[in-house]
């Protein structure tokens, strides 16, 4: 029972002394199958997911001894898979040979649907309709059976607005490491102003990016997992009547190629550690980027960036500290520097308001302690650093700060 083995005791005998002797047969798995349910009746129904992509998520196996602790576990990984709502193992008795016939009965969900929202930017914007964006997004969480996730999504503001194409394979098929595979375009517009200032008049900038990228992702042990890949994109500088500039109202350069568009192919790695996953748990994330110049004009630099957070409860109260800093090399484009300040940076400043650098240091330390009910106040310091780095950015003539 500690164990948590699927068993029963087949013969009991008394011996002198108190002892009693108990012969128990232990039943090993004869069989795994599926059964989908209907999410209305209960009735068994076809189902839409491959059963092959639900068995190998187990690592209950036939010929093993059945253990309801470790059925337990693998109906959690299954319901994490996220296109079930429901998951239970009913052992059944397989003819008089002792072992058990392992069903799963599995309720799926439905694949997925549209979507429309809104919000607020944390983007520079002006006007009556300053920071709001809306957004409209199509998912699919379970694409050939296979819980392949396919998502689409637009999010239109003021002068922000991203489109996104995003398809995910899980894991890879015939993989042993549970390695994961994302193929991504993106086509982004977002305000210049974070490392180029406001124009004269009122004048605006925008950057279009046109990104797409192939990554790999897998566990490398508990609690850490490693991402690595290939991202090509194409940006450049408009103006607020959407032409293509290279230099702003000061002659401040706006790519480092000296042409309407910057090209760059990057290779990326990435290594994140998540504790145990909540608010205050501790994390850290080390991100590494190589501009590679397959061709002359292409960006070749190099950038890194780590994040670090330790969170401790100090009674009801929650201690959260955190850390990051990172620094680039070579040649990239102004709007590819660290911009400092905002809501996820130094708080109490506009989006890039601190400054823009070739390098950063950000600290963070905050306090949180519950109020009335689901109200929560937090006390919290920020400082932010370009270390000395702003003039060095192309086109960056002082630092505000």
């Amino acid at each position: 029972m500690e164990r948590g083995l699927f068993g029963m005791v087949s013969n009991a005998e008394i011996l002198s002394g108190g002892i009693i002797r108990l012969q128990v047969a232990e039943a090993e798995v004869n069989d795994i199958s599926i059964c989908f349910l209907d999410r209305k009746t209960g009735e068994p129904t076809k189902g839409k997911t491959k059963p092959e992509t639900i068995l190998r998520q187990l690592t209950t196996k036939k010929g093993q001894v059945y253990s309801m602790l470790q059925g337990k576990r693998d109906v959690d990984t299954v319901l994490t898979m996220g296109i079930m709502e429901d998951v239970s193992f009913i052992p059944q008795p397989a003819g008089d040979t002792g072992k058990v016939d392992l069903i799963m009965n599995v309720v799926e969900r439905p694949n997925g649907g549209f979507s429309a929202g809104g919000g607020i930017s944390s983007g520079i914007t002006s006007g009556p309709l300053s920071g709001l964006i809306g957004s409209f997004a199509y998912s699919h969480r379970n694409v050939f059976g296979r819980n392949r996730k396919l998502n689409i999504s637009l999010e239109r503001g003021q002068i922000d607005s991203i489109f996104r194409v995003n398809y995910t394979d899980p894991w890879i098929e015939g993989d042993d490491k549970r390695t994961s595979r994302t193929i991504m375009v993106q086509n982004s517009r977002t305000p210049g102003n974070l490392v180029h200032s406001n124009q004269p008049g009122n004048s605006s900038l925008t950057i279009g990016r046109v990104t797409a990228g192939l990554e790999f992702s897998r566990p490398l042990r508990p609690k850490w997992s490693g991402t690595g890949g290939l991202i090509f994109q194409h940006a450049g500088v408009r103006d607020e009547n959407g032409n293509p500039i290279i230099k702003d109202h000061y002659s401040s350069p706006l790519t480092a190629s000296g042409k309407t568009h910057d090209d760059m192919l990057l290779a990326k790695f990435e290594s994140v550690y998540t504790g145990s996953g909540d608010h205050g748990s501790s994390m850290f994330v080390f991100n590494m980027e190589q501009g590679l110049p397959l061709w002359p004009e292409w960006l070749f630099f190099n950038r890194v960036n780590a994040r670090a957070r330790k969170g401790a409860q100090i009674g009801p109260a929650l201690c959260l500290l955190s850390l990051s800093g990172g620094h680039v090399v070579g040649n990239f484009s102004p709007h590819e520097a660290f911009a400092i300040g905002g809501t996820n940076s130094v708080r109490g400043y506009e989006e890039g308001a601190v400054s823009s650098g070739r390098s950063y240091v950000i600290g963070s330390g905050e306090i949180s302690f519950p109020m009335l009910g689901p109200v929560e106040g937090v006390i919290f310091a920020d400082y932010g650093t370009d270390l000395g780095s702003g003039p060095t950015v192309p086109g960056m003539f002082f630092v505000i700060s």
